[in-house]
């Protein structure tokens, strides 16, 4: 009898977290966020500069659709917009404290075993 495949979710129940909080870019976004407060656009992408502004801009309404940040949009001239986490996103702080804490603990560990894999002539991922 040939097993069925399981749903995502089933297998990995924090799939949907992962995909929501640890997509590209939005975890360094919230970490601006977090810890410089209320920012513009451009304050955001001075403080990541590798972000194009077309991916900047995605991010951000896709981290506000899910409500992790807050967008205020203020009918000056010109108009001004400014970014801030939302409290549902700084529900997320602890979930970072520990992966900062798993990264102090474990990352040299992760590092000797990349050097063990590339010095052992294994094809790179």
């Amino acid at each position: 009898m040939a097993s069925r495949p399981v749903e995502a979710t089933a297998a990995c129940p924090i799939s949907p977290v992962v995909d929501l909080v640890f997509s590209r870019w939005s975890t360094p976004i919230l970490w601006v966020l977090k810890e410089h407060g209320r920012q513009r656009f451009g304050e955001i992408q001075r403080l990541l500069p590798a972000i194009t502004p077309k991916v900047l801009t995605q991010r951000l309404r896709q981290l506000e659709r899910d409500g992790l940040i807050t967008r205020d949009y203020y009918a000056e001239i010109p108009p001004r917009v400014e970014y801030e986490i939302s409290d549902l996103g700084r529900t997320l702080s602890p979930v970072f404290a520990t992966l900062i804490a798993w990264s102090d603990a474990h990352l040299a560990g992760v590092e000797v075993a990349r050097n063990a894999y590339d010095m052992a002539g294994r094809p790179a991922p």
